[in-house]
């Protein structure tokens, strides 16, 4: 039997993310997918769902959603308030919504996107192996938009109908601080700034300004020269490429960025790092550390082991 979801309100920017749309980047499609990947898998995990099932990317000011079923729901990331029924209910740990019960959020307390799972997941179609919404092209998610009044989103069947509840430990939590201090691995064009650039890019404050989006985070500060020219032969861009134009203000590239550039990049935030990005809004103040690619390695290999411990754990 078909579950839904009933859409009373869309909310600021909410839709339908899962890991990314992968194998097509070739051909010019962007992977996109959700901006904070780790939130997303927890939010998975704790309602038993594999971590490549969509979630709801909530942005800011969240949705009102009615349940037409019982459902077992979590939500992660940004603490918005979130509340059933006009009761509070926790982040970070599953909880069971009643038929007929609906979800709303408050004030922004912490971060600024939400991810909210629904144990079966969303039944949508995927497009390209992908259920993520690419905002840019119309495609993926629910009708390859943000959701809207009116709209009423297939859920699917549970993996097991023996549910409970889980959570994720207070200490495994992340928390969103203000400024952001993010970890980078220099290059792949480092050699192409100036050592003045270098040094400025690891001890400036730059401030991320409202022209950010899910495609890239523009910075604001010191400028960063180049040696000669800011222009390179377009090559491949990844999450968190550091990209520096002509202006030498960067530019932080996201889950919807494009697929080449022909800016030179002085580094890349690693991944572990990407979700407190994510979780920041235009004003904050950001920082560059910068560690060797074999820590950036054993941080994401610790965050895989915490991740699939909880995959484990929920099924």
């Amino acid at each position: 039997m078909r579950r839904y979801l009933h859409v009373e309100k869309g909310g600021l920017l909410t839709t339908i993310q899962d890991q990314g749309r992968f194998g097509y980047q070739q051909f010019g499609m962007v992977v996109a997918g959700a901006m904070d990947a780790f939130s997303h898998q927890v939010a998975n995990c704790l309602v038993g769902n594999s971590r490549r099932e969509a979630t709801l990317e909530i942005t800011m000011m969240g949705p009102v959603l009615r349940f037409g079923e019982d459902i077992w729901i979590a939500l992660t990331g940004a603490d918005l308030s979130p509340q059933v029924a006009g009761k509070a209910i926790p982040m970070w740990k599953s909880y069971l919504v009643k038929a007929g019960e609906s979800l709303s959020f408050g004030k922004i307390r912490d971060g600024v996107r939400s991810y909210l799972a629904v144990a079966g997941g969303f039944a949508v179609e995927p497009v390209m192996g992908s259920r993520s919404t690419y905002l840019k092209a119309g495609i993926g998610g629910w009708k390859g938009r943000a959701l809207e009044k009116g709209d009423k989103l297939p859920v699917g069947l549970p993996s097991t109908t023996e549910c409970h509840s889980r959570w994720l430990a207070p200490d495994q939590r992340p928390h969103y601080p203000k400024p952001i201090s993010l970890r980078v691995v220099l290059g792949p064009q480092a050699s192409s700034f100036t050592e003045k650039a270098l040094h400025t890019f690891l001890s400036s404050s730059y401030e991320i300004t409202p022209r950010s989006d899910r495609m890239g985070y523009r910075l604001q500060g010191s400028p960063l020269h180049h040696r000669e020219t800011a222009d390179i032969l377009s090559d491949a861009t990844a999450p968190g490429s550091i990209q520096v134009p002509a202006d030498g203000q960067p530019i932080i590239l996201m889950a919807d960025r494009q697929t080449t550039g022909g800016y030179g990049k002085i580094a890349t935030v690693i991944s572990t790092d990407l979700p407190l990005l994510a979780q920041a809004a235009p004003g904050q103040q950001v920082t560059f550390q910068s560690i060797e690619v074999e820590e950036a390695h054993r941080l994401v290999i610790e965050q895989e082991h915490l991740l699939r411990r909880l995959e484990v754990a929920g099924r």
